[in-house]
């Protein structure tokens, strides 16, 4: 027998979504957390940054101007370095890396060197060699913990977190046969920090995080 409730749920399904509502209908057309599948997500149109993981979507907090100015200086840096030895390709934040099977996540910066040109492919990269982080005040362990983990685990030598709320700039390097990150460096500002992967690249970590 049908109740109250169900007559309630009915009207709102059938009621047209008025001007400046949100069409949740549309949302129902979209698989539900835990089970997007990796086309589908790869599919997904989006003018934010989306991640992927165990059939679940992931939100990262939406960039300040801080996070935006700290970035786009480490993405020239590091593509002004690549592109003048002819190392590669850098990519900027929203192209995606494949990190395991069931996991892609879109780091701010993504360096892929010549050595596996072929896994940088159109939607995604394969495999990276160097990528960075600008930690997000909102959840700085995401970062810090979460990621470091899995980029350590996916194999990519060398990972930068640039953390503007005391401007760091951290360098992590893997070891061969490692499966956890060694911390190269932690660099203040008014220090020079050195990559390892990038031979004779130096930041000036000032610069990094001047705001004007």
């Amino acid at each position: 027998m049908a109740t109250v409730q169900d007559d309630f749920d009915l009207e709102e399904r059938l009621r047209q979504p008025a001007r400046g509502e949100p069409v949740w209908l549309l949302a129902k057309q979209f698989p539900h957390q835990g089970n997007w599948t990796v086309d589908e997500y790869l599919a997904l149109v989006t003018d934010g940054l989306v991640e992927y993981v165990d059939g679940c979507l992931e939100f990262p907090p939406v960039p300040t101007k801080t996070h935006a100015r700290v970035l786009r200086f480490l993405f020239e840096l590091l593509r002004a370095c690549v592109d003048a030895r002819g190392l590669g390709e850098t990519f900027s934040s929203g192209y995606p890396v494949k990190i395991a099977n069931d996991r892609f996540r879109e780091p701010d910066v993504v360096c892929v060197l010549n050595h596996q040109q072929t896994a940088a492919g159109e939607q995604f990269a394969g495999a990276a060699d160097l990528v960075v982080e600008v930690v997000s005040r909102n959840d700085p362990n995401r970062d810090w913990v979460t990621k470091k983990a899995e980029y350590a685990a996916a194999g990519i030598p060398e990972y930068w977190i640039a953390d503007p709320r005391d401007k760091t700039l951290t360098i992590f390097t893997l070891d061969d046969g490692a499966t956890e990150y060694r911390e190269a460096g932690r660099y203040q500002e008014g220090e020079t920090a050195r990559s390892i992967l990038l031979d004779g690249l130096t930041v000036d970590v000032t610069a990094v995080f001047a705001t004007e």
